[in-house]
């Protein structure tokens, strides 16, 4: 039980459990938010329940790249089981890029993944959003398993076209992982939304923790879907109940 020292109530509260290191700066962010969530909804001096595998994201990287797909999945299999023993009551992947072996992961747990893309879903028809634009990794828009996914919700999917995506990886393995928030790739990457939000989107994805670092809803007049935002709100919401 924990108790909100401002009010004298008690609540059960879920652990939730984590699998990060891909990037750090991404898992950063997911353990802030989660944190800064617990307190502002309970008060006090609340935080949230969590545990976390953090994974060598070299290692997981250059196993995606000779697509090793398998290999990832026992990576991050093992994380899973460690959380889980360690007291998770559900799992996050703080990655939307290694969802790809999400199916995977949660066959190796006996606790629920609580899966990106699901959350997307749910979030574009509380909005009435039929057709949404994802831009994150290279990987996520040239392939379909977080796209079908969400469009099994009935939600169309678009994506930038192909030979924006080297740029737009570029920014995300080549800045923004380490740290790195350059005005000229906001520029950029406002435009790229503008774009999207030409070709009919009435909302875009933002695919990828780190993209969260560069662009706000204040740049843009689209809609904007924060998946770490997203992702965090709907696992407080599970584990605070």
């Amino acid at each position: 039980m924990a108790r909100n020292p401002d009010s004298g109530e008690t609540s059960a509260v879920q652990t939730i459990g984590l699998i990060g290191g891909m990037s750090w700066e991404s898992s950063a962010a997911y353990y802030q938010q989660l944190n800064q969530g617990a307190e502002k909804r309970l008060g006090g001096y609340s935080s949230a329940k969590t545990v976390m595998a953090s994974v060598n994201f070299a290692e997981v990287t250059e196993l995606g790249q000779r697509e090793d797909w398998d290999g990832v999945a026992d990576i991050l299999a093992e994380a899973a089981r460690g959380v889980e023993k360690a007291g998770a009551d559900f799992l996050m992947l703080c990655t939307t890029t290694f969802h790809r072996v999400a199916e995977q992961v949660e066959a190796a747990v006996d606790i629920p993944l609580l899966h990106l893309a699901d959350v997307i879903a749910g979030e574009a028809k509380a909005n009435r959003v039929e057709k949404l634009a994802l831009i994150g990794t290279k990987f996520a828009m040239s392939r379909t398993f977080f796209t079908e996914r969400i469009a099994s919700h009935g939600i169309e999917v678009i994506v930038p076209d192909a030979e924006k995506h080297d740029r737009i990886n570029s920014v995300i393995y080549d800045e923004l992982v380490h740290g790195r928030v350059l005005d000229p790739s906001r520029r950029r990457m406002v435009e790229l939304i503008d774009g999207l939000w030409d070709r009919g989107a009435q909302g875009v994805i933002l695919g990828c923790t780190e993209l969260e670092l560069l662009v706000e809803q204040a740049d843009v007049e689209v809609p904007l879907f924060p998946c770490t935002t997203l992702h965090v709100n709907a696992a407080l919401d599970r584990a605070l109940g």
